[in-house]
């Protein structure tokens, strides 16, 4: 199987036309790259998802991991990818270069992971998972922790993992009862379970470090009481040999989909050696995890996106080449049959995958140049730029996450009955989309995190930084003849947006919390419609500043495609907040008063 499975021409786009990445090197912590230097990475990022990772995606799925005699054994390339993800720098890419690392912007070596999510999402979850907690370790850790596990993680030598999940306590981490015994020596006694670890136990890496999260004898209680360990599989005894951590596999789940990475069930301590080493200070772990999380979560939306990006470019080579039927008006029987994509309402489909898969990827590159500029910045324009991608992250998870299946969906209906069927690549995508609306905070919690945390924070702030930025696109959009109807609809959406946050703004105020969260989920649906159609309208300026350089045809198709894809989501996809408008503002709660007992027969 080979085919496209990314534009590396739209991430470049994205980058330099909307973004202007190239300038974030003129600032000390970037200047030692340059536009040439991105290229070149992007190039053999590219390169990397197209001969490693790709090859493999139908055989990590159809050959998963299994569980042996205590073991957990994954694809043997599986050891390879961790490798090169650690000798090329993909790992410790964005890590400074004190800690071995490329200092390389958070929005590059996004599109990168971009790129590897695309190729093969099961097989980018390994490196990245290990990026996520290195950073958590060199963020929070002592000197002690960053020396002993730095060096071999960003290698590829280590696997991470974030251990949060715990049979009964789920989602509410209050709730979690994983144990940590102080001792004599400066380590912890862990004792407890955790589940749903994504890559917590493999044969493709020496040893597996998890980030965990469990309770001191005598915290306080809720996540007031939680604190950060590091615990790895293997620890090294009084002379430096490795030796089990008593930390065991008691069972992998076996899934739906995203197969080629293991799930596994964890068990700690059950012969009263398990060490765990305190990151930070005692009862700060929810915050330091916070970290993670939400690197998580902008990585949970960029492989949803990766996904569903490649079953879009499937779906357009497989209409671009698939004959049926004739255009309405074409009666004669003998005249040749057109390629499917010539149907309105296939194109229909194709517009609907583009918009969601390439306005996706901007809004999540728009969190990682925030990221960037958080980064270089300092005082009120650090604060800026903190609050808009605070606010962002739970839309950049969410939106992809759900559209993201919605938009694989519709790839498959363009291939027909074959989309079903395992001939074509496009049904594991569907199976492998399906995750990201559960992974690392339901939609749910989202959902309840943008409208009743990041709404309000710092006196509403963050809102209304956000308000200024659309604002900003809408003013430019006021100069381009063809853009100005299609911004009009863009700022009369802001105001129903702002119309309905005042009135949830107004029920909080009551403190009728239960009725002011019960639909935070379609709140979360209209504000990302709106901030969708924002990213299209950055998209199609962007497209409308490099039409004026005359461009040759194909590049012009590429940008009239630009502004052709603004105008559909505008209105094919935004006019959807109206009726969610109507249900957040209306008086019954119907959800809130719904007895239990009403659901059974």
């Amino acid at each position: 199987m080979q085919g496209k499975f990314a534009s590396e021409k739209n991430v470049k786009f994205l980058l330099y036309d909307v973004f202007d990445a190239q300038s974030l090197c003129t600032h000390d912590h970037y200047s030692q790259h340059t536009k040439k230097m991105f290229d070149m990475v992007l190039a053999e990022a590219m390169k990397l998802a197209k001969n490693l990772y790709y090859p493999i995606f139908e055989e990590m799925d159809r050959k998963p991991p299994e569980y042996k005699n205590g073991s957990v054994l994954v694809h043997p390339q599986v050891r390879k990818i961790m490798r090169e993800s650690g000798q090329g720098g993909w790992i410790g890419a964005t890590f400074p270069q004190e800690l071995g690392g490329d200092q390389l912007p958070w929005i590059v070596a996004g599109a990168c992971s971009y790129m590897f999510i695309a190729a093969n999402y099961s097989a980018s979850v390994y490196p990245e998972l290990t990026r996520g907690a290195a950073n958590l370790i060199a963020s929070y850790g002592s000197e002690a922790l960053k020396k002993e596990y730095l060096p071999p993680m960003l290698a590829g030598q280590f696997q991470g993992t974030m251990a949060l999940t715990e049979p009964e306590a789920g989602s509410s981490l209050a709730d979690i009862t994983t144990t940590a015994q102080p001792c004599t020596e400066g380590h912890y006694s862990i004792s407890g379970q955790k589940v749903f670890i994504s890559g917590g136990d493999h044969d493709g890496v020496d040893n597996v470090i998890h980030l965990m999260l469990a309770r001191i004898e005598g915290a306080p209680l809720g996540v007031k009481g939680i604190s950060l360990f590091v615990v790895p599989k293997l620890r090294c005894d009084d002379n430096e040999n490795p030796v089990p951590n008593d930390v065991v596999v008691s069972q992998i789940y076996h899934k739906m989909g995203y197969r080629g990475c293991p799930i596994t069930q964890l068990v700690m301590g059950e012969k009263g050696d398990c060490r765990g080493y305190l990151v930070g200070e005692p009862h700060k772990g929810l915050f330091y995890m916070f970290q993670m999380m939400n690197e998580s979560r902008l990585g949970v939306g960029l492989g949803a996106t990766g996904i569903a990006s490649a079953a879009y470019y499937a779906a357009l080579a497989y209409t671009q080449t698939r004959k049926q039927g004739r255009k309405p008006g074409q009666k004669d029987p003998a005249s040749p049959m057109v390629p499917i994509i010539e149907h309105a309402d296939v194109k229909r489909m194709l517009l609907y995958q583009r918009s969601v898969t390439e306005g996706a990827l901007c809004l999540i590159m728009q969190c990682y140049a925030y990221a960037d500029m958080e980064r270089v910045s300092t005082g009120p324009d650090r604060e800026k730029y903190h609050l808009l991608l605070e606010l962002l992250t739970p839309v950049a998870k969410t939106f992809p996450s759900e559209y993201g299946i919605l938009s694989v969906s519709q790839s498959l209906q363009c291939f027909g009955g074959y989309g079903y069927c395992e001939d074509f690549p496009v049904e594991q995508l569907y199976r492998d989309a399906r995750i990201h609306p559960i992974h690392e905070g339901t939609t749910a919690i989202q959902g309840m995190d943008i409208l009743g945390r990041k709404v309000m924070m710092n006196q509403g702030k963050a809102y209304t930084l956000f308000l200024e930025e659309v604002n900003k696109a809408l003013d430019q959009a006021q100069t381009h003849l063809d853009l100005s109807p299609y911004g009009t609809k863009l700022a009369q959406a802001l105001g129903t947006l702002d119309r309905v946050t005042g009135h949830l703004m107004d029920l909080a105020q009551q403190k009728n919390t239960e009725i002011f969260l019960a639909d935070a989920v379609l709140y979360l649906d209209l504000f990302s419609l709106v901030a969708l159609s924002w990213q299209w309208l950055c998209q199609a300026l962007a497209a409308k500043k490099a039409l004026t350089k005359n461009p040759s045809q194909k590049d012009r198709d590429f940008y009239e495609g630009k502004v052709l894809c603004f105008r559909y989501f505008v209105s094919y996809e935004l006019p959807k907040i109206n009726a969610l408008a109507e249900r957040l503002t209306a008086e019954d709660p119907i959800s809130v008063e719904c007895p239990a007992s009403y659901f059974n027969d």
